[in-house]
């Protein structure tokens, strides 16, 4: 007969549990025992709805460790609890997370302490949702899902099978191991592991004057998903940024920048990188003199000239050869029209590697869009992606850097610094 499947060893991993309410808190008690059986030291906050099922009293007991319950608590507030909590930990998971939890978390509710803690929370975050299911199957929960995996939040589960409710579904939080299993991936080394990976993303802007701008549509979303897909797959992972709404995702350092010229700046200060991912919509021009003062509107007089200059080529500086050239290079080209052939011409003239090109037409979406349509061009061909999410192309598009990156040599520099460090 065999044995127990062996335990992952999560020695010296830090979790930061929280426990919502659902009659599978009582789930968590045995997740903590295992977590500790594996190494992880683990802290809790429970909510008030899951101390209807469970007490800190349990919780305390197998954690070791204090139970923070209450946003209020003097003592812990007087620290900064609810900030220092997520700054300890490696990661953050919610077993069981109710459909209130996922709901605070997808509108950025705070009004406790485990919705504070999340919404201030920099870590990686695992959920283990749990509820009736119906609840799991409705419009709002599906959008809510939704809306925290377009952030980066990964979850295990639900499964279905008999509920205490006495129906019958999908809803069931994920046994215990199957939950460790989960924490255990994250932990593991991913294919990008070891590799150090550049992103841009957003628009830049560029100053006409102290309160006008040239810039355009980008929302940055493609570029921030393939930023958190090469975090997911291991990789050391800096996104350049210009002015966006979207948030650094988890296990990102993330450089804010305004102009193509900072930009350029932040990318070169990055290097020696594995691979680059120019997917920022980079302006192609500038004023040349933005005026120091806003600019007046005069009766009668005529609209002032602004003469403009080309800013910096980010894609083709970066594809210089030499020994900082990152081994992969990827850039995006955004078309209106002949958008293969206008990408395999960006191909040759920027000495990039890869093109990933999708077209911008009057009846398409694609700015600020949740979903794309790509085609990839490379020397060897071209290949059509059809439409999916965002983070869908991220994810693939992070893998098959992860792919081409394991039949080529490290950059020497950056073996340089592994060696030194």
């Amino acid at each position: 007969m065999s044995g127990p499947e062996p335990l992952p060893d999560l020695t010296s991993r830090r979790i930061l549990l929280v426990i919502s309410g659902g009659i599978a808190a009582y789930k968590a008690l045995e997740l903590i025992r295992l977590l500790r059986k594996s190494g992880a030291s683990v802290r809790a906050v429970l909510t008030k709805a899951g101390a209807e099922f469970v007490t800190a009293l349990s919780v305390g007991a197998l954690t070791e460790d204090k139970v923070y319950t209450d946003l209020w608590s003097l003592t812990d507030e007087a620290e900064m609890g609810h900030i220092r909590l997520s700054r300890e930990a490696d990661l953050i998971v919610i077993a069981p997370a109710s459909a209130d939890l996922i709901a605070k978390m997808a509108t950025g509710l705070a009004d406790d302490l485990a919705s504070t803690m999340l919404l201030a929370a920099n870590k990686p975050i695992l959920i283990a949702p749990a509820m009736n299911v119906r609840m799991w199957e409705h419009p709002a929960t599906v959008a809510n899902i939704a809306t925290l995996e377009s952030r980066g939040v990964t979850k295990v589960g639900p499964d279905p099978g008999p509920m205490a409710c006495g129906e019958f579904g999908m809803g069931r939080m994920a046994e215990p191991a199957e939950i460790l299993a989960a924490i255990a991936g994250r932990f593991a080394a991913g294919p990008l592991s070891g590799r150090r990976i550049l992103v841009t993303s957003g628009p830049t802007q560029e100053a006409i004057d102290p309160v006008r701008f040239i810039s355009n549509r980008s929302s940055g979303k493609q570029g921030h998903a393939i930023a958190a897909a090469c975090a997911r797959l291991g990789a050391q992972t800096i996104l350049v940024s210009g002015p966006t709404q979207e948030p650094a995702p988890p296990g990102v350092t993330l450089v804010p920048i305004e102009s193509a010229d900072e930009m350029l700046k932040a990318c070169q200060a990055a290097l020696p990188v594995d691979a680059a991912i120019c997917a920022a919509a980079v302006s192609d021009w500038r004023p040349a003199d933005p005026a120091t003062q806003k600019i007046k509107k005069k009766a009668g007089a005529a609209a002032p000239e602004i003469h403009l200059v080309q800013t910096p080529d980010i894609l083709a500086t970066l594809s210089q050869p030499g020994p900082r050239r990152p081994a992969l290079v990827v850039g995006f080209a955004l078309e209106t029209e002949n958008l293969v052939e206008n990408a395999k011409a960006k191909l040759k003239s920027k000495g990039c590697d890869w093109i990933v090109a999708n077209a911008a037409t009057q009846d398409s979406t694609v700015f600020g869009s949740s979903y794309n349509t790509i085609t990839l061009v490379t020397s060897v061909g071209t290949e059509l992606w059809p439409r999916a999410s965002k983070q869908e192309i991220g994810a693939r598009l992070a893998a098959g850097i992860a792919e081409h990156l394991s039949a080529s040599p490290r950059n020497e520099q950056l073996n340089g610094m592994a060696r030194s460090a």
